[in-house]
């Protein structure tokens, strides 16, 4: 019984199916990290053949991911651990030379202890750093969509790591020629992933709501927001793709920006489809970058699907993409659903899909349904 609590407890409860899947994943992930210093160390046109060479280049990868002190003692801890024994000998009281034996092999698994102890401790400070980040960008993001009169809306979000650079929102703006408020619907993707991608969403949000206060056009809007995404893109490497639409309830008319996202796909009730691709290029890339918008009249039955491309390009053991096919599939299966079920459906189809390969981006996908 007692050992069976202590199981449990190590596990979480986890059947040993889900551990190997577990530790498959985090293998993966380790290898992938490992491998891209590996290539960055030793260029494939630079690179040495042999297994030793390549050995060395793979050690120094590791060894790397350590700060010095930490180096010699993995180094001092594997030495102990070659050598079976060791000792010394000094004249005892009585004139005698007494030899006193250590057993290097505990000594070198002590010191490797050691440096676990260590690792592990920063891992925790990590951890809870991590999900300290995730809990404030779930505040940020919506738990629940907004009542829109003659919408019913339904988004999920599924990060790779911890926290996402994925965004999604859906809230009400001034409208400078009608007393409603209009809706803006956002939906988009930093570059990147984890940490530097979601401080980077935190501030396409911070920007977003700020830009959204005033009653100006929505091309002014993402041409606000392209100017100061600038500004915090590297040069254009930490870019954004986004869709921006603007929804006015009075008019059922749907104004969009697409900036280099993937083209969400609005089913018309007559079962034509058409990409909502009119925007420009992606947010941080040029200042003086001007935007296109389109406009749609929406109408009863009429679907529209956001997403962001870790929907479409989630693979599975095979290396197969998702793809856009299968999404509209699913879509087409289920039109006479609530964007909850249908936005369920979606998720369990990828599900089945991707299967146990390892999720590689963040996933985002936003529903909305005519009424």
């Amino acid at each position: 019984m007692q050992l069976d609590r202590f199981w449990q407890r190590v596990t979480e409860g986890l059947e040993l199916s889900q551990l190997w899947k577990q530790f498959s994943a985090d293998a993966r992930a380790s290898y992938r990290l490992y491998h891209r210093d590996f290539r960055a160390r030793a260029p494939q046109e630079t690179r040495k053949r042999g297994f030793w060479n390549t050995a060395q280049e793979y050690a120094w990868a590791i060894l790397e991911k350590l700060t010095p002190a930490r180096r010699v003692l993995l180094l001092v801890g594997v030495v102990l651990l070659i050598f079976p024994s060791g000792g010394f000998s000094y004249h005892g009281k009585s004139g005698e030379i007494e030899v006193v034996e250590l057993d290097l092999k505990f000594w070198g698994g002590a010191v490797l202890f050691v440096l676990l102890m260590l690792e592990v401790a920063d891992r925790v400070v990590m951890k809870r750093d991590l999900e300290i980040a995730r809990d404030i960008q779930r505040w940020l993001l919506p738990a629940k969509p907004p009542q829109v009169r003659g919408l019913d809306i339904a988004f999920a979000a599924r990060p790779a790591n911890t926290v996402a650079g994925d965004f999604y929102d859906v809230f009400p703006r001034p409208a400078a020629e009608s007393s409603e408020p209009h809706f803006l619907l956002a939906v988009a993707d930093v570059a990147g992933k984890s940490i530097p991608a979601a401080l980077l969403m935190a501030t396409f949000q911070a920007s977003l709501k700020t830009l959204s206060e005033t009653s100006c056009s929505l091309a002014d809007l993402v041409t606000g927001m392209n100017h100061y995404a600038c500004t915090n893109s590297q040069s254009g490497l930490r870019f954004t793709t986004a869709f921006l639409a603007e929804f006015d309830p009075a008019s059922r008319t749907l104004t969009y920006i697409n900036a280099g996202h993937n083209a969400p796909i609005l089913r018309l009730s007559s079962g034509a489809i058409v990409r909502l691709s009119n925007g420009g290029l992606p947010l941080g890339m040029w200042a003086d970058k001007t935007y296109e918008a389109g406009s749609v009249i929406l109408q009863p039955g009429d679907w529209l699907v956001i997403f962001t491309d870790g929907v479409v390009e989630a693979m599975n053991g095979r290396t197969e993409e998702y793809g856009e096919q299968r999404l509209l599939n699913v879509l087409q299966g289920g039109i006479e659903a609530t964007p909850d079920e249908l936005l369920r459906r979606i998720i369990g189809e990828l599900d089945a899909f991707v299967g146990p390969t390892p999720q590689h981006d963040d996933v985002t996908c936003m529903l909305v349904k005519v009424a």
